[in-house]
């Protein structure tokens, strides 16, 4: 039952070109910065992401699309990254967006065993439609488009149908953790790394504070072990960044 690991590079060791990943995060909040620092140095490519957003420039999953690490992102909100919008934008990059709720749930449905199900987040747009660019040629025409998604209507509201969504890997970052895997998040960051934890086969947990069995409140737990394969303490001492600084004036 002792899931931990010595450090973050023997925890990724394994991930190789082509992996599909599901990343914890909500802007830069709660990103698991030394496992995908980690994952950077190793030098893997071809990476399918799934997470919320795509980091800044130089930090979050950022590292790995500044190098070109990634070939497609599925993702929510991507507004802060500009190498981001330029790769999409230029034809090197894949991009799947999806609303962020639809998103949230089909991490959650694909850790649940969950196949599809139905939400009425995106009928009548191109989310439905299909049209949807995901990847641009060069010259800036349309690659590749989002298919047609079904539709039914129940009790008089139309739904689209969504699939789940399954990687092959989830990287994630909490609070606490203890070497069963079970996991505690500090507020926001319990946004979506739950959710890439539970969507991962094999989910890679980065824990500021390791504890033995038994010291976590069962009641507190937010995230039961049955989830994570992997754990490994990276200490409280990391670099936490804020996307945008927001300051009161101190009234004189």
């Amino acid at each position: 039952m002792d899931k931990t690991y010595g450090s973050p590079q023997e925890a990724v060791a394994d991930i190789g070109d082509g992996a599909s990943l599901a990343v914890g995060g909500f802007g830069l909040c709660g990103n698991p910065m030394q496992l995908i620092s980690a994952l950077h140095d190793k030098g893997v490519s071809g990476l399918s992401v799934v997470s919320n957003n795509c980091g800044v420039d130089d930090w979050g999953l950022g590292i790995l699309l500044a190098d070109k690490r990634i070939a497609k992102m599925t993702s929510s909100y991507v507004g802060e990254n500009k190498e981001f919008a330029r790769q999409f934008l230029s034809g090197e990059l894949e991009v799947e967006l999806t609303p962020q709720g639809t998103l949230a749930e089909k991490l959650r449905a694909g850790g649940c065993g969950i196949a599809a199900f139905y939400t009425p987040a995106g009928v009548g747009t191109q989310v439905a439609e299909g049209g949807l660019p995901q990847k641009y040629n060069p010259d800036g025409s349309v690659a590749k488009a989002s298919e047609p998604k079904e539709t039914r209507e129940i009790n008089g509201t139309t739904y689209v149908l969504e699939d789940s969504i399954t990687t092959d890997f989830g990287l994630v970052h909490a609070l606490k953790g203890d070497t069963h895997g079970n996991l505690v998040f500090d507020r926001s960051a319990r946004n979506f790394n739950p959710l890439a934890a539970m969507a991962g086969r094999v989910t890679i947990a980065q824990v500021e504070e390791l504890v033995q069995p038994g010291e976590l409140d069962p009641d507190s737990i937010h995230l039961p072990g049955v989830y994570v394969q992997r754990v490994v303490a990276v200490g409280k001492d990391i670099e936490k960044r804020i996307e945008k600084r927001t300051v009161q004036m101190k009234e004189a």
